[in-house]
C-alpha cells in the first residue's frame, strides 16, 4: 500500500471501546471504503470517543512507510 489516504467508517459502542481503552485490545481493524484491510493503534481514536463510543465516517493519511501522518472525522 503506496502512501495516500483512505476513508472509512466506524461505529464502535462505548462499552465495547472500553476494551480499547483499558489496553486489552491495541489495535482497531476496519475495512476501508476502497475496499483495504486497515489496522491502526486504538489509542488514535481516543480523541474522538464520546459517551456514546465512536462513530463516523474518517480519513486515515499515510506516508509511503506506512506511518499515520494524520486522522480525522470527516462529515458524509
Amino acid at each position: 500500500m503506496a502512501g495516500g489516504e483512505v476513508f472509512f467508517r466506524l461505529h464502535i459502542p462505548a462499552e465495547k471501546y472500553l476494551r480499547y481503552y483499558q489496553g486489552t485490545a491495541a489495535f482497531v481493524q476496519v475495512r476501508s471504503e476502497d475496499g483495504r484491510r486497515i489496522r491502526l493503534p486504538a489509542a488514535n481514536l481516543r480523541t474522538f470517543v464520546t459517551r456514546e463510543g465512536i462513530t463516523g465516517r474518517f480519513r486515515l493519511r499515510f506516508d509511503d512507510r506506512q506511518k499515520i501522518l494524520s486522522l480525522e472525522k470527516v462529515s458524509s
